[in-house]
């Protein structure tokens, strides 16, 4: 990892190999933050997952009431450990001060990677996550990603 007097460099964030390991192989995102609200960030990238053939699972605390209706098709869990599929990616829309602790759900649930958006920077959650052998994507959004490539 390249380091600076602050830390992680960003570079290390966003491993062009990662990312495109995760936009090219991951297949299930867990979308955490997505709660249904179609004015929301999480829900029009998540719809680009799916557009891109990827599976979403919404992740959501409003997922604690069975009635909660599905989201873009999907029923939602919860929280990561409620979902009962194996998770490729944990995609998560939360603020940086809050997002640590979805990235140590993902590694305590398997998942193959976790991917903080665009804005959404934890040092520490980095260093933690991929201390555990799980690769990790912050501070960009797959939309972003892709269209670099020229997706």
């Amino acid at each position: 990892m390249t380091t600076s007097k602050t830390g992680p460099v960003s570079s290390d964030w966003q491993d062009p190999a990662t990312v495109d390991r995760m936009l090219d192989e991951a297949q299930t995102w867990a979308v955490v933050g997505l709660s249904g609200d179609p004015g929301r960030t999480a829900y029009s990238i998540a719809a680009l997952l799916q557009e891109r053939g990827k599976r979403i699972v919404p992740v959501h605390p409003v997922f604690a009431d069975p009635a909660a209706p599905a989201v873009l098709g999907e029923q939602g869990y919860a929280t990561l450990a409620d979902v009962p599929v194996p998770i490729d990616v944990v995609d998560v829309f939360r603020r940086s001060e809050a997002a640590g602790e979805f990235a140590d759900q993902a590694v305590a649930v398997g998942a193959g990677g976790v991917w903080f958006q665009l804005g959404v920077v934890d040092e520490d959650a980095f260093a933690r996550t991929t201390a555990a052998g799980v690769p990790m994507v912050m501070d960009t959004c797959p939309a972003i990603e892709w269209r670099k490539r020229g997706r």
